[in-house]
């Protein structure tokens, strides 16, 4: 019985270790303030602030992507994508994007709006409600080989060719008529 309590005891003390991301500005919801400007959206369209924790052994660089898998297009909407962040970096601020604030060395790259910055929520007016995935990742490379045109695509490729492992929020975002 001995065993089992203390099994039980350091299983929940490494999950309560894990990789984790939070925010001080997301919550369920995402506000005006993470919502686009453009598209007949009008929104502040600010990147929110984001922090993490417990990144695992051999971390040499971390990437963050936003990603709605509800827009109306056949393979989701990419609203940010940002790598080369150093691994000694631990959050990024509320509005970085725009700010221009993002750690020395990180790179946005091309999201499915055509630009290297963020681009927040802008579900279509009536729709369903979109389910936006904040995900950190932690790589097992310094650097991608990659450059702020560079597409979704081959960007996704490359951060998942050198994952250690993820860490992600969920927020939601509709538009009423």
């Amino acid at each position: 019985m001995k065993h089992i309590i203390l099994s039980a005891l350091m299983a929940s003390s490494l999950l309560a270790n894990g990789f984790t991301l939070q925010s001080n500005d997301l919550e369920g919801q995402l506000s005006k303030s993470q919502e686009f400007n453009s598209f007949g959206c009008t929104g502040e369209n600010k990147s929110p602030e984001l922090h993490w924790t417990n990144a695992p052994k051999g971390t040499k660089s971390f990437a963050i992507t936003v990603y709605d898998p509800d827009a109306p297009t056949g393979s989701g909407w990419w609203h940010w994508l940002v790598v080369n962040i150093p691994k000694t970096t631990t959050s990024v601020a509320n509005n970085a994007s725009a700010q221009g604030t993002l750690p020395k060395g990180a790179i946005e790259t091309v999201t499915d709006y055509g630009s290297a910055s963020f681009g927040g929520a802008c579900p279509p007016e009536g729709d369903k409600a979109h389910t936006y995935i904040f995900t950190v990742y932690a790589l097992d490379v310094e650097k991608l080989e990659v450059t702020d045109k560079s597409d979704s695509a081959l960007v996704g490729y490359m951060i998942n060719q050198h994952v250690l492992q993820k860490a992600s929020m969920v927020s939601y975002y509709q538009r009423t008529k």
